[in-house]
């Protein structure tokens, strides 16, 4: 890998001037700055894809936006941006295109890699997808005994669970009913043992997803659903039994084939795809088959109108682009460690487990695309789960504790179900948080009420913690693909601000590697010659001796 040395973000004129400026509205308040600006809350929003993201409530001025957008220019994310969407290998250490844009493209696109336009080969596996999907869902589609699917058991780790996982119970109110979607991903047997302790072989089909086939935790589970299968269905079910049970999200025909599955059921897909952005594509075929190919396509159109504002708006109203503009903000020139997302809809409930993914191992680095070791901090600790529950669990720190914790606030004026009074009163809650992180109480209002002495100090409210309000119609699948592609270039937007190589994940390679050098001196019979460190090598010792090992 060759490239030019690029001079560290913050030796830019752009940076120290927001350095500066970052001095002069440290003791402003969000008080102050609305009582200025009786438009404010009008004027700090942006749409896009039927999100409404109101920025109002940040610590932040005209002038802000002004030095924000300069750095990015800078940096010429246009630029950056035109690139991936382009087909350039942006991915320089793996030496591939980023073009998980590419996923959505309408049929009629031409994005080439090496001088193929890919968009016909992804809408090729699109339509296979969506053809077996049809035939899973209708139940023509049978096991080997002739029964119909009832339950798909998914069987992947990382991009290859997180989000098809997350989506498939984000949207489960437009799934089939008659249709039971799991996901197994750890490698500890008790999630798989879990997964199908009550499930009926004839009328189970595992998704096994592996680029490679050869994930070490994905292939070690679908081994396991493998012998699961066949202990059940009999000797007499023969070869044919995993061939009508087991489909391949993978591009390693041979492995596939080994394995046992039927290469005309192996959904593909490219080096391209990185796997925490591919839930949009083959991966997704679990979700496909719960939702069925028009929601998923659906789902697919949301991404894409995301994908044209962010490529062409001015970035004062590039929604994507101001979230990662704002997460700069704070995490370099006001020490914020971490960022929390809080859905104010159940049906996100692994959403921020979603993101954990995509925002830290992306952005997870500490040198610049050519090696560089950075002096500024870059992604962010991403957490957080759904309101109302985490008010009664750690908003407590949000509100009076010592660490700035910028969040994300996600809504919908329309719930899944309308049950009662609840969805207003959960909305109450969305609305009346924001507005107390922003505001908080004063000392003197506490004392208007009646405290006096050491609880007025209790009582009081420092307000002035950031909040950024997404505000959607319902969550259907087209607002799902928008929320998701909204967070997809708010990462991308920081990763080229601070120089990163946001598609490469190295960082995870040094522990397997490891583990795949102890896990044999942990199962075999005669005692191991052990050449670790002496915590680990006593640590592997008490661990044979409790399993009976020598």
């Amino acid at each position: 890998m060759t490239t030019d040395a690029a001079p560290l973000v913050s030796s830019r004129p752009e940076w120290a001037a927001l350095a500066a400026h970052s001095t002069s509205m440290r003791e402003v308040h969000l008080r102050d700055l609305f009582a200025t600006d009786p438009t404010r809350g009008e004027r700090y929003t942006v749409e896009v894809a039927g999100l409404h993201l109101d920025y109002a409530k940040h610590r932040i001025t005209d002038e802000t936006l002004d030095l924000l957008v300069a750095l990015a220019e800078a940096v010429d994310l246009r630029g950056a941006t035109q690139r991936m969407m382009t087909g350039a290998r942006i991915n320089v250490t793996e030496g591939r295109a980023v073009l998980h844009t590419a996923l959505r493209a309408p049929a009629d696109r031409d994005i080439e890699v090496d001088g193929r336009n890919v968009v016909p080969d992804v809408h090729a596996v699109l339509d296979a997808m969506a053809g077996f999907a049809e035939q899973v869902r209708s139940g023509s589609w049978k096991g080997v005994t002739g029964k119909a699917i009832t339950t798909v058991v998914n069987i992947g780790i990382g991009g290859s669970d997180l989000g098809p996982a997350m989506a498939t119970f984000a949207l489960a109110p437009y799934a089939a009913e008659s249709l039971d979607v799991r996901f197994v991903s750890n490698v500890d047997g008790d999630d798989i043992a879990h997964k199908t302790a009550d499930l009926d072989a004839e009328t189970t089909l595992f998704i096994v997803a592996s680029k490679t086939f050869t994930t070490q935790e994905t292939m070690t589970n679908a081994a396991s659903a493998r012998a699961w299968l066949l202990e059940r269905l009999g000797a007499d079910a023969g070869a044919d039994a995993v061939a009508r049970h087991f489909v391949a999200v993978s591009t390693a025909a041979d492995e596939v084939a080994a394995f046992g599955i039927d290469t005309a059921n192996m959904f593909g897909f490219w080096d391209w795809v990185g796997g925490r952005y591919s839930m949009d594509s083959a991966v997704g075929l679990s979700l496909m088959i719960a939702i069925g190919p028009d929601a998923f396509r659906d789902m697919l159109s949301g991404f894409r109108a995301v994908d044209e504002h962010f490529a062409s708006a001015p970035y004062r109203e590039n929604a994507p682009a101001l979230m990662g503009l704002l997460g700069i903000w704070y995490g370099n020139f006001f020490g914020a460690q971490s960022h929390v997302v809080l859905p104010y809809a159940q049906y996100l409930d692994s959403f921020a487990d979603y993101l954990q993914q995509l925002d830290m191992e992306s952005n997870g680095k500490s040198v610049t695309i050519d090696g560089t070791r950075v002096d500024y901090e870059t992604g962010p600790v991403v957490w957080g789960t759904p309101g109302t529950n985490g008010q009664h669990a750690y908003y407590q720190l949000l509100h009076q504790g010592t660490k700035l914790i910028p969040a994300d606030f996600i809504g919908f004026v329309h719930p899944g179900a309308e049950v009662g009074v609840h969805h207003d009163l959960l909305m109450a809650n969305f609305f009346a948080q924001t507005e107390a992180l922003a505001f908080g109480k004063s000392a003197a209002e506490v004392e208007a009420e009646g405290a006096t002495g050491a609880l007025i100090a209790h009582k009081t409210f420092e307000g002035n913690r950031p909040t950024t309000t997404i505000l959607g119609e319902k969550l259907t699948p087209f607002t799902l693909g928008a929320l998701i592609a909204l967070y997809e270039h708010k990462v991308f937007t920081q990763g080229i601000i601070w120089g990163l190589n946001s598609f490469d994940q190295w960082g995870v390679q040094l522990g397997k590697v490891l583990a795949n050098r102890i896990a044999p001196e942990l199962t075999s019979d005669a005692a191991p010659d052990l050449a670790h460190d002496s915590s680990t090598n006593a640590l592997i010792r008490r661990y044979r001796t409790a399993r009976g090992r020598a």
